[in-house]
């Protein structure tokens, strides 16, 4: 695992769980992985991240929450052409 490598992140277009809007969210660093859903801004699953790591991404999670959401509107637009 190579800390330095950059951190990558993609996530979905906005979907509909449990009644709520949810976006899910991934993260990516060489072969680790870490992935989570909005807006419980929870990591669900992650491989080669420390326990620090996580809480920092999903602080990174919970104060980009609004941000994402809307970065993921457009997604749903580009699958209704489709």
């Amino acid at each position: 695992m190579n800390r330095n490598e950059e951190l990558k992140m993609t996530h979905s277009g906005i979907y509909k769980s449990d009644g709520k809007r949810c976006v899910s969210v991934r993260f990516e660093r060489g072969k680790d992985v870490a992935e989570g859903r909005l807006p419980w801004g929870k990591i669900e699953r992650s491989e080669g991240f420390t326990a620090e790591e996580i809480a920092g991404l999903e602080s990174y999670l919970e104060q980009k929450c609004d941000e994402i959401f809307e970065n993921a509107k457009p997604l749903n637009d580009i699958r209704r052409l489709l």
